[in-house]
């Protein structure tokens, strides 16, 4: 199959993902983003095909996605690959790297990015605004964008090309996609991992009268199993995103903030 997307349309993805936040929110945090970097491709893709099977693909899009921003660009890379070689009955595929791919890149990017280099950049800007200099915030924007731009550039380039080649193999690709895949699921049940112990904070404020000194439930909770009660909350939330297939998101992120306020109200957690 020739190629069809060209470097113009990378480029539109390229322009187009530098927008990726503004359309951020709480439910699917950034799936409307996700098909409007898309548009270009899906637009080259389905243009001798009918409008409901151009409206279909789009539709596939607006599932649950979120990574770091300048990673996106390296996902869609290989999304727009893999749209392009899957026939309509293998879409799913597309769709399960994508999801295999946020976390464990949103971690990366976390971590190197916004953790590292921007407190770098920060640091060094920071030194001359304090001493009256507006080359500080100038030098801080330069830093940190002469580093963003050629990420997010190479990104979508290099992942739609690696892709290409990868997807051109004898067996379509299958076989090295699936080992990405599952080496991206452990990396990002790690990730998730730490950022559960890490992140959610339940801290009971219980105490049981024991003579002079009472004992704290929570301390006994921490000796038989650290974070337990961090653990057992996002359990429950993912159960009840789950059972709704995430419609409710907007509902279990009030609930919580709800509960939380009248327990603490009353003591239970602090």
């Amino acid at each position: 199959m020739a190629n069809l997307i060209d470097k113009k349309d990378l480029k539109k993805v390229f322009w187009r993902s530098q927008i990726c936040q503004f359309s951020h929110n709480y439910e699917r945090m950034q799936s409307l983003s996700t098909v409007y970097i898309l548009k270009p491709i899906f637009k080259k893709l389905y243009k001798d095909k009918s409008k409901e099977e151009r409206a279909n693909a789009m539709k596939r899009h607006l599932e649950y996605f979120n990574t770091h921003p300048i990673a996106m660009p390296f996902i869609l890379g290989i999304v727009a690959a893999m749209e392009e070689t899957t026939d309509e009955d293998q879409k799913e595929s597309v769709i399960s790297m994508k999801t295999s791919l946020m976390g464990p890149l949103a971690g990366i990017g976390d971590s190197m990015l916004n953790f590292t280099w921007m407190p770098i950049a920060g640091s060094i800007g920071a030194a001359f605004a304090l001493d009256g200099n507006i080359l500080g915030a100038i030098l801080m924007f330069l830093m940190i964008n002469c580093l963003y731009f050629p990420l997010k550039y190479y990104g979508v380039t290099k992942g739609y090309s690696k892709g290409m080649e990868v997807l051109g193999g004898e067996d379509n690709g299958k076989g090295i996609f699936d080992r990405l895949a599952n080496m991206a699921n452990v990396l990002g049940v790690i990730v998730v991992g730490g950022l559960i112990a890490t992140t959610v904070k339940v801290t009971l404020g219980v105490q049981i009268a024991a003579g002079e000194n009472p004992l704290m439930l929570q301390e006994m909770l921490d000796k038989v199993m650290p974070n337990l009660l961090p653990l057992a909350l996002t359990f429950l939330c993912y159960y009840l995103l789950k059972k709704s297939n995430g419609k409710n998101a907007v509902w279990v992120i009030f609930g919580v903030l709800i509960i939380a306020v009248l327990l603490s109200m009353a003591g239970v957690i602090v």
